[in-house]
């Protein structure tokens, strides 16, 4: 699963890792330990509409844009559902009513430093942060919703709401020892095909991206325990994705075996 993750880096760089154009204004700020409900960056790649809404179907423009993150379903009664929403299985979300129009049509990428996830153990709760070796940024598969409440006395939602969620699946190779799900991670070689608006779910290329990362992606990745300051959201710093002594950790894992057959 993903319940927490670190992005940190300015929106320029992001823009130029991604190759889009940043629509963020001055919303993202850096974050240690983005938690659900939380304003975050997303990629996502659209057809530009002219004055009068009608989009170009000539044209499609990949920009950086701001969600909340927990997604909530056009058909939602309120907003509260999305904090119930912040993951969606890969395997089954083009079956879910709340997903299967997003994965359709409105996938997206969300840009990490890395992620966190907890080891449990009988009397133990132990988080690890996964990241990029080389810095790279990870690029969560994702899907976004446009929510607008029919009737909003207060006028809290004047120009409607923005969620997101994050694709999980099965972890692959030592992710495996610390949760039996990780995010579905996706590598520069597939963003084209993801964000692609006329390809739709059933697309062949789209369908192939809903399967566990490969182990050669996977051992790209640094896998080391953190201290449990992340568990609280009121924590952020630097000091969340540090390195703590392993002799601290209940139970090390063995980071030089793989778990199972590369699914790829």
């Amino acid at each position: 699963m993903c319940g927490r993750y670190a992005s940190t880096k300015a929106t320029a760089d992001l823009a130029e890792e991604f190759r889009a154009v940043d629509a963020t204004g001055d919303a993202a700020v850096p974050d240690f330990n983005v938690a659900p409900t939380k304003q975050v960056v997303t990629v996502v790649q659209r057809h530009p509409r002219d004055a009068d809404g009608n989009p170009d179907p000539d044209v499609t423009e990949r920009s950086l844009r701001m969600m909340r993150w927990g997604l909530v379903p056009s058909w939602a009664k309120d907003e509260k559902a999305g904090a119930r929403m912040i993951n969606a299985r890969a395997e089954t979300a083009g079956e879910k009513p709340a997903f299967r129009r997003a994965l359709a049509a409105r996938r997206c990428l969300l840009p990490a430093d890395g992620w966190y996830e907890w080891q449990r153990g009988p009397d133990h709760k132990q988080p690890y942060y996964a990241h990029h070796r080389d810095g790279a940024s990870l690029a969560m598969a994702g899907l976004w919703e446009f929510w607008k409440p029919k009737d909003d006395p207060a006028d809290r939602f004047p120009d409607g709401l923005v969620t997101a969620c994050v694709l999980t699946t099965d972890a692959v190779g030592p992710l495996a020892q610390v949760h039996d799900r990780m995010p579905l991670v996706l590598p520069a070689s597939a963003w084209d095909a993801w964000l692609d608006p006329d390809r739709r779910a059933d697309d062949e290329a789209v369908a192939a991206l809903l399967r566990p990362p490969s182990l050669d992606l996977v051992a790209a990745l640094e896998l080391r325990p953190v201290s449990p300051r992340v568990n609280s959201v009121r924590n952020n710093g630097p000091e969340l994705i540090a390195p703590i002594d392993p002799r601290e950790v209940a139970e090390p894992l063995q980071l030089d075996l793989l778990a199972g057959p590369n699914p790829a």
